[in-house]
């Protein structure tokens, strides 16, 4: 047995609301989700950290307070509650805060570790602030910043980043079109080898301009189509119950949005969590219909991501379906964000943006993390600008009912060479759509999920959506080229080198080095400069202290994960999870999955 001890997910959670539905607007105007200090349709040029700025965290950090005004004084505090907008100080032992009144000004500074909030807060702050109140006990007080914190770093250190991160993406793109004017010039000498370094370098800076053309759909806050969310659960006992609250914790109409959940025959503690959670849910002000927008089913036996999505989608009854993930979490506008692009009668299908929720918990997770950004902000934003995303993510996308009703049947009973698809459930739903509808990609509908903080857990991931994406990437060859030509020479170009990719590095790694006895500068020049492309995209776009993480996942990329590709190959019809401990028998699955439906 193994010593090693479980990793702890490091994750940055808001304090919990004294009102469990804080953001749900009220049918009756009895009380406004504005009194929040959020700001739900506000500046969509924020940063994401500040798109909820009254959002308090809990934290522990030191504080410098220097008082102004009608006394000086200066002492060592602690934030034990901040946000965007204020924090909470509690003083030192035998200190008072009897001096104190509402409107003392003070000068505080502290500083914003990476880990402490969400990316992008990272800074040393040196603020004014004014005393907001001071509670009974004196010994602590609040105070409001004369202005939020995203301000501050938008004035001091956002602009050099800016300029920095723009001027490093420029540099890489000359020695990348460099590079590639000398793969013109010896073409005649290895037309194969020049061909790909033409070709790979044509698609990966064409993935970085449309991306950068990309434009989000604005909020329209009149179209609200009717939509219900369907969460598909298998083993999720830990975050199910997060995840509920935060689907229906939406600045959405209440007489617009419903919940589905579907617990896949889970072996843990999973149905007695959704029990607990719906029940107390179902006893909010019935003013929010919890009661009769709130469904939940149980499978008395595991049989599947994707038969616990088609148990969902029969049983809705609205104008979009959207599905998360059992271990994601919304952004309380995700879902007003998220159908803004369906307004468009031919839009089928949206994908909203996925950030890691547990970025900080070790080094695996942080590279995964510039990964996530980088995936959906550049390459799925570049297919958003043709309407062709596609893979509508798991953890947040939504459809168009008549369109995933077209194809319910096909998706569900989907075979390869023989046998049943059991996994990229996402991405083959999205093959059925695209196909003859359109798709998108919002970059404001914003959730994040939990991804592997164990490599060996990451690697089993990795190895199952390889086989997928080769299995649906060959199904939409066959129809891609009937859409917008950029976007089916670019399907093509990003078909083709991954595959032959893992041959690429054994010739310049292996071949030219020990056969030919020349040091294959030129390629890990190449390398480098694909892995500071994406470093410096993430600086640039999302303002991150963990912008370094992009490099080294490249390195790793091409150390580890490019060679899972050739056995992908050779395996791609094993439909075997890889992830799950438990060893399900081999049974005939009967053709209408027995269900037991919960109700109180």
């Amino acid at each position: 047995m193994s010593n090693r001890k479980p990793v702890t997910e490091q994750m940055i959670e808001p304090q919990h609301d004294r009102r469990l539905l804080a953001h749900v607007p009220d049918p009756y105007m009895i009380r406004s989700t504005a009194d929040r200090r959020d700001d739900l349709l506000g500046d969509p040029r924020k940063p994401q950290h500040a798109r909820f700025a009254g959002r308090r965290y809990n934290v522990r950090i030191p504080v410098n307070v220097q008082f102004t005004g009608r006394f000086s004084r200066t002492l060592d505090a602690v934030c034990d509650d901040i946000s965007q907008t204020g924090m909470r100080i509690n003083l030192p032992r035998g200190k008072s805060a009897s001096a104190l009144k509402s409107g003392d000004t003070c000068r505080l500074s502290f500083n914003l570790k990476p880990g402490i909030l969400q990316e992008g807060t990272e800074k040393r702050y040196r603020v004014k602030a004014k005393v907001a109140r001071v509670s009974p006990g004196q010994d602590s007080f609040a105070v409001q910043y004369d202005k939020p914190l995203y301000e501050y770093r938008r004035r001091s250190r956002d602009n050099f980043l800016l300029m920095l991160a723009s001027l490093f993406m420029l540099l890489v793109t000359l020695v990348i079109l460099l590079m590639r004017a000398e793969s013109v010039l010896y073409f005649s000498q290895n037309s194969l080898l020049y061909a790909y370094s033409i070709v790979t370098a044509a698609f990966l800076l064409s993935r970085y301009l449309f991306g950068a053309l990309y434009r989000t759909v604005p909020v329209d806050p009149n179209y609200t189509p009717s939509i219900t969310i369907v969460i598909p659960c298998f083993n999720e006992e830990t975050y199910i119950s997060r995840t509920i609250l935060s689907c229906i914790d939406q600045d959405y109409p209440v007489d617009k949005l419903q919940i589905i959940i579907v617990d896949d025959g889970s072996s843990d503690g999973s149905v007695e969590a959704i029990k607990r959670t719906v029940e107390k849910l179902w006893k909010e002000s019935s003013r929010f219909k919890t009661h009769e927008r709130i469904r939940v089913f149980f499978q008395k036996r595991n049989q599947g991501k994707r038969e616990a999505m088609a148990l969902g989608i029969r049983n809705t009854h609205t104008e979009l379906v959207a599905f998360v993930d059992s271990d994601s979490f919304l952004e309380p506008d995700a879902i007003r964000n998220l159908v803004q692009p369906m307004v468009d009668p031919k839009m089928a299908g949206v994908a909203g943006r996925t950030d890691v929720a547990n970025t900080y918990t070790n080094w695996l997770t942080k590279m995964q993390s510039v990964r996530y950004y980088i995936s959906f902000r550049i390459i799925k934003a570049a297919e958003a600008y043709f309407s062709s995303v596609m893979c509508l993510s798991g953890p947040l996308s939504c459809y168009r009912m008549e369109a995933v009703s077209e194809v319910l049947d096909e998706w569900l009973n989907q075979t390869f060479l023989g046998r049943k698809a059991t996994f990229g459930d996402d991405r083959s739903l999205t093959n059925f759509v695209v196909k003859n509808h359109r798709t998108y990609y919002q970059d404001t509908a914003i959730c994040s999920t939990l991804v592997p903080s164990n490599q060996k857990v990451f690697l089993k991931q990795q190895m199952r959506w390889k086989r997928s994406w080769l299995r649906e990437s060959l199904k939409a060859g066959s129809f891609m080229w009937r859409k917008e030509p950029l976007m089916s020479l670019s399907f093509y170009m990003g078909l083709l080198i991954p595959l032959i990719a893992p041959l690429i590095v054994i010739y310049n790694l292996i071949y030219v080095p020990f056969v030919l006895h020349i040091y294959p500068i030129t390629f890990l020049l190449g390398i480098l400069m694909m892995s500071l492309m994406m470093s410096f995209a993430q600086l640039l776009l999302k303002k991150s202290t963990l912008w370094a993480y992009g490099m080294w996942f490249c390195l790793y990329y091409e150390a580890i994960l490019l060679w899972q590709m050739p056995y992908a190959w050779i395996t791609f019809w094993v439909s075997d999870w890889g992830t799950r401990s438990n060893k399900k028998k081999k049974a005939k699955i009967e053709s209408q999955p027995k269900v037991e439906t919960f109700y109180t």
